[in-house]
């Protein structure tokens, strides 16, 4: 067996079968979307709100299913707590403190709405490369 990884596009040709990394946790999917009713995301079943938010609102390629379940529990979460930025009443689930700094969740981000374009460690809306 032999492996060939494309730096372009990070897909790794593997024998006959074409993988490709999760765009999100960058683990390995195989992604069927040439045949999309028997791709794996269709075991998933989304809120219509996250289906439209990962097509309007960000770049993401293929995600494998744990994240999809992910960006789903994080739009159920924004649904129903209304979003304060302000940073004396952050909630605990929007950031953790490392080495004395702040570092905001992927929860926060997308509650946020927008990305800032800071390269922040847990974007949620991947800007192109």
């Amino acid at each position: 067996m032999y492996f060939i990884f494309c730096l372009l596009c990070g897909f790794i040709f593997n024998g006959f079968i074409l993988e490709e990394k999760c765009s999100f946790c960058l683990n390995l999917l195989v992604c069927n979307a040439d045949d999309i009713l028997n791709c794996d995301c269709q075991k998933v079943e989304l809120l219509q709100e996250t289906v439209d938010f990962l097509y309007m609102k960000t770049n993401h390629g293929c995600l494998c299913n744990s994240c999809l379940l992910k960006f789903d529990a994080w739009i159920k979460y924004s649904l129903a707590y209304e979003f304060v930025g302000n940073a004396s009443v952050l909630r605990p689930e929007y950031f953790y403190i490392e080495n004395g700094l702040y570092v905001f969740t992927p929860l926060y981000h997308l509650h946020k709405g927008k990305c800032c374009g800071n390269g922040c460690r847990h974007c949620v809306y991947r800007s192109k490369l």
